[in-house]
C-alpha cells in the first residue's frame, strides 16, 4: 500500500491511521449519499408510474412510519436496551405524522425532513461528534446509515412539496 505522507510543519508526523479511517469514512459518505439519491429517483419514478396521485400519498405516509420503525429493529439488533423509550416515543411520532400525511401532505413535506434529522443525530453522536441526548438513548445505526436516510428524507420532501397540489386535487370530489 502506498501511503502519502503530509507535512503538518515543525517536523509533525500525521497519523496515518486516522487518515486512512477518515479517507475510508468519506468514500462510504458519498457512496451513501449517491446511493440515497438514487433511490430517491428509483422511488419517485415507481410511485409516479404505478400509483394515482392518491395512492402515491397514502403510500408515501406509510412508508414513513415503515422507515421510522427501522429504529426498534436497531435497538433490538445491537442490544440497546436504554434506547427503547426514546426510540419508541420517536416511532409513535413519525406514526402520528404518516397517519396525518394520509390525507395532509403538508404532515409529509415536514415529517420526512424531521425524520432526516433524526438520522443526522443519530450519525452524528455515533461518531462522536454531537450528542443532543444522555449516551445510550439513541440506538446505533450501522455505518453512514444516517446519511443515506437524510438524503433520501430531504429529497423526498422536496418531491412531495412539489406534488401538494396534485395530491390535494386528488382528494376532491369530483361534480356530478
Amino acid at each position: 500500500m502506498v501511503r502519502i505522507m503530509i507535512s503538518f510543519g515543525a517536523g509533525r508526523r500525521p497519523n496515518l491511521r486516522t487518515m486512512e479511517h477518515m479517507l475510508g469514512f468519506a468514500v462510504i459518505v458519498i457512496l451513501y449519499a449517491a446511493i440515497g439519491f438514487m433511490a430517491v429517483a428509483g422511488a419517485i419514478f415507481i410511485a409516479r408510474k404505478f400509483l394515482a396521485p392518491k395512492a402515491e400519498q397514502i403510500f408515501f405516509a406509510m412508508f414513513l412510519i415503515m422507515i421510522a420503525g427501522f429504529y426498534l429493529a436497531f435497538a433490538a439488533y445491537f442490544g440497546a436496551a436504554t434506547a427503547w423509550r426514546m426510540e419508541t416515543a420517536a416511532v409513535l411520532g413519525f406514526a402520528a405524522i404518516g397517519l396525518a400525511g394520509v390525507r395532509l401532505p403538508f404532515a409529509l413535506f415536514i415529517g420526512y425532513p424531521l425524520h432526516g434529522l433524526w438520522d443526522v443525530l443519530h450519525e452524528l453522536q455515533a461518531h462522536g461528534t454531537y450528542s443532543a441526548f444522555e449516551p445510550g438513548q439513541l440506538t446505533a445505526i450501522p455505518l453512514a446509515y444516517g446519511v443515506f436516510c437524510a438524503v433520501f428524507d430531504f429529497c423526498i420532501a422536496a418531491y412531495f412539496y412539489r406534488r401538494r397540489a396534485e395530491w390535494g386535487a386528488a382528494w376532491k370530489v369530483a361534480p356530478q
